[in-house]
Parts: structure tokens; C-alpha cells; sequence
């Protein structure tokens, strides 16, 4: 008969991230020699002084437009004249601010636009078709900001030029610093908008690159690149639309590491869907979710930055390493060397130093399903409100939580299952309280687990997605102090996760009591 060993609590943490300002500072416990970063956390409403976008760009007289009609050999302007494009052979090149709506094909050509660093720029695709055989075939060389917009019932196409390998340069003829290396590549500021669809095919390298900001403002897009998806230097941003990205490597980022506040990332509504060779989406900086659906079907680790914040919005994670990783950007020495976390409080392996990193989770969904961590911290994480699930990691060298510093859990609703050998519990700085199990033998995938308060209340019922050895849980229903009474089997009325259900039929694990726990030790999983 399969029988719970332990039982311990589920408290949670203070809030470590604050979304009132674009720049905060962020810092770890006095004590730990760490230093201190600054932390750029932009929302939706504080997208218009946080970035280049405006979204009076998307607005636009239509009598100023200049007429572009793309064709081999025979490209040419359509409307009155403009000294702003020059057409040279397949090369089409817009040097001035303003307005072009460009239609047709290009089997081996390029789009260039080389305006003035104080231009505007605004490039209609109205059915566009363009390749290259040798390079980039839409490379925004200067300008201060240029904004593609997507016809409204239009379908665009740009691909690039082939390559064997990553490491094979010979069909990009252009190898010098900052070369383009993406079908759409933008040395300024750069926009996505409009109704329309546009595929990219980043054949050679990456598939969009702003070498700037980049604001994905509207639009259906579907990309699919040999390295990089999608990549904005100082920041990126997805407003609206839907985004499907299939990448060798990095999914989605924002990789900018040398300038203060920048290397910043926003999913504040729209829908991304991404498959990666690495990881899914990522920031130097900050990641945000604030709204909108993030869904990574694949990945190494699924999201990744210094600072992760959750306030909002659906995001499911499947990942071959951690799930939600706060790791990389700035990270400093010092802190706890011992191999032990804090009293109470989360725990990893290695070093166990707490650095300046952070998870909060404030609000909206987040489902995780990893093969290593599932959350992770390399500093602190906070839960202060939404749903967190993790299908954790059988593999007793990783765990469903895994934070070197502080867990608190203050609010929300949090089910953490996985392996009982590096099981992590919320601190003693949490504020509500839960239940730690922890069962003798492994209760197999898809069974529901079920928690029934002293009156027979089924409080929580959870459906596992794999087989699994502990699960943490944590919400309002659980008060501290009182007894509860573990099933296992019995009826859910959903296949995976949080539900609802019935003991009917299932079997009594034993009782547990809110608000005691134990801590596991074992070897972190790589950090």
C-alpha cells in the first residue's frame, strides 16, 4: 500500500520585483557580497516612453504613399515619382522618410532602406514575395525607425540565402561586424504591424533581427530559422498578433548585456508559439508576461532571464532542462557556499550562491513540464497570486522548485510535483500555508491526488502528468494547523493537472498537516 513519508507545509514569498516603474534597482539580502543590477520591468502602458513605438506610425495618408511594384528585372515606381527609391536592378533601395506600399516578387533580390537617422520609414508588404541568394533580402541599413506593416488579407514571403551549416559563410557574401545575418535584419528601431501574414525563412543564420528595439505590434507571422528566431538587441516587444517561431537555437530574445536597463523582453498580449533547439524565450534582463499566451513546445530550458515576471497571461513550458530558469545577466560572487539554502526556505545544488536573480509570479497561468527544474531561482523567487503547475523532473538530481535563496508564497495557487530527492519547500517568510507529500513508492501518471479537509471537502484535486514521488501544494483553502487526509485514484474531471474530482473509489494515503514540512537534500541540476 503506497503511503505518504512526509509532510510538510507550503508558505510563500515577499514580492521581489515591482511593476510600478520601467527601471528599478534589484538587489539580493544584505550579506551575501552581491551587487546590484538594474531591472527594467515595462508593461503594456508603459510601452510608448519604454520604446520607439507609437502607434500613431500605424496611421498613415494614403494619398502620400509611394507605389512599388516588384517584379525580375522589371521593378519599377508606380505611383509619381519619388526621389526617395532608386531601382537598380533587382535592388530596390529607399533612402528618405515616408510612406511605400511595395507589391509583387523578387526570386533573388533585396529590399534596402538606408534613410537618415532622423527618418521614419513605413514599408506596406501588399503581397510580397522576396528572396536572396547570396544575403539578407530586407536589411534596414539606417533610419531612425522603420516600421513594416502587413496588408490587411495579404500574404508576404521573405527567405534568405542557403547555408550547409552555421559555420558554412560562402552564400552570405556580406561577413563584416554587424552584417546582416537574418532574412529580416534591421540595424534601427524596428516595427512589425498590421493585419496581414508574413512568413520568414532564415535559412543561412537567424530569422528577424533588430540590431535596436523591436516591437511586434500586430500581425500573423510565422518564422523559422537555422539559429535565432526572433531577436531584438535592446528590447523586444509583443503587443498583439500571433507569432509561430521554430528556431535551432534561441526561440525568442532580447540579448543586449552591455548597456544598462536594456536586454529587456514583453509578452503583454498576442499569442507566441515556440519550438527551439535551445532556449525558448530569453532575456539578458528582464522577461515579463503580462498578458497574451506563451506557449514553448520545445526547448532546453523554456524561459530564461535574470529576472522573470509573471503578472498575468497563459504560458505553458515544456523543457528538456529547467522549465523557468532566473539565471545568466549579471550574476555576482559571494552568498551562501555552503550547499544549504536558507532555514526553511528553497534549496540547489552547487555552490548555493544567491545571486541577483529573480522569479515572481503575481498573476495569470503557468504550466511547466520539465525534464530538469522546473522553477528555478538562482537568487529568490516570489508567488503572490495566479496558478503556477509544474510536472516536474523523476530524476532525483532536479526538482519541481528549486530556488538558492527565499521562496515565499503569499497568495495564488501552487501545485509542484516531481521526484522526492531534491523536493523544495516555500520558506518561513511565506505567509500561506500548504502541504508537503511525499510518497513511499511512486504514484504512476494520470492518477489523481486528491486533499480532503476534516469535514470531507475535497479541497484540491491534482492529476499527474508523469510519474512522480512528492507534490507541494499551497492555496487559500489550506489553513495552517489542520489536518488533512491524502487519496490517491478516485475520479478528476480534467486529464492532467489542477481539477476538480471525488474520492469515490480512490485510496487513503494517510494525513498531513498544513504548516509542517521538511527540507530534502540532494545535488542541484545545472544551473
Amino acid at each position: 500500500m503506497r503511503s505518504l513519508r512526509t509532510s510538510l507545509s507550503v508558505a510563500a514569498v515577499a514580492l521581489a520585483v515591482s511593476l510600478a516603474g520601467c527601471s528599478t534597482a534589484a538587489n539580493t539580502s544584505a550579506g551575501t557580497g552581491n551587487t546590484t543590477s538594474v531591472q527594467q520591468v515595462v508593461t503594456a502602458d508603459t510601452i510608448a516612453e519604454s520604446t520607439h513605438f507609437d502607434s500613431d506610425d500605424l496611421t498613415w495618408d494614403a494619398a502620400s504613399e509611394v507605389k512599388v511594384s516588384l517584379s525580375d528585372g522589371g521593378s519599377k515606381v508606380t505611383s509619381s515619382s519619388s526621389t526617395g527609391v532608386a531601382v537598380d536592378g533587382n535592388a530596390v533601395t529607399i533612402s528618405a522618410a515616408g510612406t511605400y506600399r511595395l507589391s509583387g516578387s523578387l526570386t533573388d533580390g533585396r529590399i534596402v532602406v538606408a534613410a537618415g537617422d532622423s527618418d521614419t520609414v513605413r514599408i506596406i508588404l501588399d503581397g510580397v514575395e522576396l528572396a536572396n541568394s547570396t544575403g539578407s533580402p530586407f536589411v534596414v541599413q539606417s533610419a531612425d525607425e522603420a516600421i513594416l506593416y502587413l496588408q490587411d488579407g495579404t500574404s508576404n514571403t521573405l527567405a534568405d540565402a542557403t547555408s550547409n551549416t552555421l559555420a558554412d559563410a560562402t552564400t552570405y557574401t556580406d561577413q563584416g561586424e554587424d552584417a546582416p545575418n537574418a532574412a529580416l535584419f534591421s540595424m534601427a528601431d524596428l516595427t512589425i504591424a498590421g493585419s496581414g501574414s508574413l512568413s520568414v525563412n532564415g535559412k543561412y543564420k537567424d530569422g528577424i533581427v533588430s540590431k535596436d528595439g523591436l516591437v511586434l505590434a500586430s500581425g500573423n507571422v510565422s518564422v523559422e530559422a537555422a539559429d535565432d528566431g526572433i531577436r531584438g538587441k535592446d528590447y523586444l516587444a509583443l503587443l498583439d498578433g500571433k507569432y509561430d517561431v521554430t528556431a535551432g537555437d534561441d526561440g525568442v530574445k532580447s540579448d543586449n548585456d552591455s548597456d544598462e536597463g536594456r536586454g529587456w523582453l514583453l509578452v503583454s498580449g498576442g499569442m507566441l508559439d515556440v519550438k527551439a533547439g535551445d532556449d525558448g524565450v530569453k532575456a539578458y534582463n528582464t522577461l515579463t508576461i503580462s498578458g497574451g499566451a506563451v506557449a514553448v513546445s520545445q526547448s532546453e530550458e523554456g524561459l530564461e532571464a535574470q529576472h522573470i515576471v509573471i503578472s498575468g497571461g497563459d504560458t505553458t513550458v515544456t523543457s528538456n532542462d529547467d522549465g523557468v530558469n532566473a539565471a545568466g545577466g549579471a550574476s555576482s560572487s559571494g552568498g551562501d557556499t555552503s550547499g544549504m539554502g536558507s532555514p526553511g526556505g528553497g534549496m540547489g545544488g552547487g555552490s548555493m550562491e544567491v545571486g541577483d536573480y529573480t522569479v515572481d509570479v503575481s498573476g495569470g497561468t503557468l504550466t511547466v513540464n520539465s525534464e530538469g527544474d522546473g522553477l528555478d531561482s538562482n537568487g529568490s523567487a516570489t508567488i503572490s497570486g495566479g496558478t503556477v503547475v509544474v510536472n516536474g523532473p523523476t530524476n532525483d538530481g532536479n526538482g519541481a522548485l528549486d530556488v538558492n535563496g527565499d521562496l515565499t508564497v503569499t497568495g495564488g495557487t501552487v501545485a509542484a510535483s516531481g521526484s522526492a530527492g531534491m523536493a523544495v519547500t516555500p520558506g518561513t517568510t511565506s505567509t500561506q500555508s500548504g502541504v508537503q507529500l511525499t510518497f513511499n513508492s511512486n504514484v504512476a501518471a494520470d492518477t489523481p491526488i486528491l486533499i480532503v479537509d476534516s469535514s470531507g471537502k475535497v479541497v484540491a484535486t491534482f492529476v499527474t502528468t508523469k510519474t512522480i514521488a512528492s507534490l507541494v501544494y499551497s492555496s487559500s483553502a489550506i489553513v495552517d494547523g489542520q489536518s488533512y487526509t491524502i487519496y490517491t485514484g478516485g475520479t478528476a474531471d480534467a486529464k492532467a493537472g489542477l481539477t476538480t474530482g471525488s474520492i469515490e473509489g480512490a485510496e487513503s494515503m494517510g494525513t498531513v498537516t498544513a504548516g509542517q514540512y521538511t527540507q530534502s537534500q540532494g545535488p542541484g541540476g545545472r544551473r
